[in-house]
């Protein structure tokens, strides 16, 4: 699966979509894209990346607490 940084619009693939969709966790490690070969895999932010379309990742992904309301 890949993502794109929101910022500066890099493509970066997804190294464990477990990692992604546990709303316990932060970051997400990924692999950016940039020429020919991929990157070596580093941890980012989950709240800084977006779909390829520019669309946010599902809250139910970043906040545990998605069905509480207080």
């Amino acid at each position: 699966m890949f993502l794109k940084n929101a910022r500066n619009g890099d493509l970066a693939e997804v190294v464990n979509v477990s990692e992604l969709i546990d709303p316990n966790a932060s970051s997400v490690t990924v692999r950016y894209h940039a020429g020919e070969e991929a990157g070596d895999p580093m941890e980012v932010e989950k709240s800084g990346m977006v779909f390829p379309s520019g669309e946010a990742l599902p809250k139910c992904w970043l906040d545990p607490h998605y069905r509480a309301s207080f």
